[in-house]
């Protein structure tokens, strides 16, 4: 029995990628490595093996959605303090120099991913974004990472 304990402490690897269950590009997902002891994965692997998961990252995605779903209220409530944007949201050159144009600091909060277009200099997104929050993905030129990321959070 002992050595049974040991041996569900170890953890092995598990690489997948998580992200829309039709993910028409490799920016629509990103990928995570999760440690699982080997008892967790034998039995993740036991259910894949009788067919109830396709293969191991459909179970690991069926998991997360079922705990995102369990915890929907947190979410509302955390939206409700404080609105924030789902999915994909892409900010660009013209919509950055809009708001510049109105005088308009932008603080981004996304749930999902972050797109600050190519098109968009550091200049202009130093100037026009105050602080950006994204929990997911966040895309954007090195230089505009740079200039704000003390503004990330």
């Amino acid at each position: 029995m002992m050595d049974v304990m040991q041996e569900s402490r170890h953890e092995a690897p598990l690489a997948m990628t998580l992200g829309a269950k039709l993910a028409a590009k490799p920016g629509d997902s990103e990928k995570i490595t999760v440690n699982l002891g080997f008892v967790d994965l034998g039995h993740v692997d036991l259910l894949v093996s009788e067919g109830v998961y396709a293969n191991r990252s459909d179970f690991i995605r069926t998991a997360i959605r079922n705990q995102i779903e369990r915890h929907a209220d947190i979410t509302r409530q955390s939206v409700a303090r404080k609105p924030i944007e789902f999915g994909l949201r892409r900010y660009g050159r013209v919509e950055l120099e809009a708001a510049l144009a109105a005088g308009i600091r932008l603080e981004i909060r996304v749930l999902g991913l972050a797109v600050i277009a190519d098109d968009v200099s550091a200049d202009l997104a130093s100037a026009t974004i105050a602080s950006i929050e994204v929990l997911g993905g966040f895309q954007a030129s090195p230089a505009v990472k740079r200039v704000l990321a003390g503004r990330l959070f």
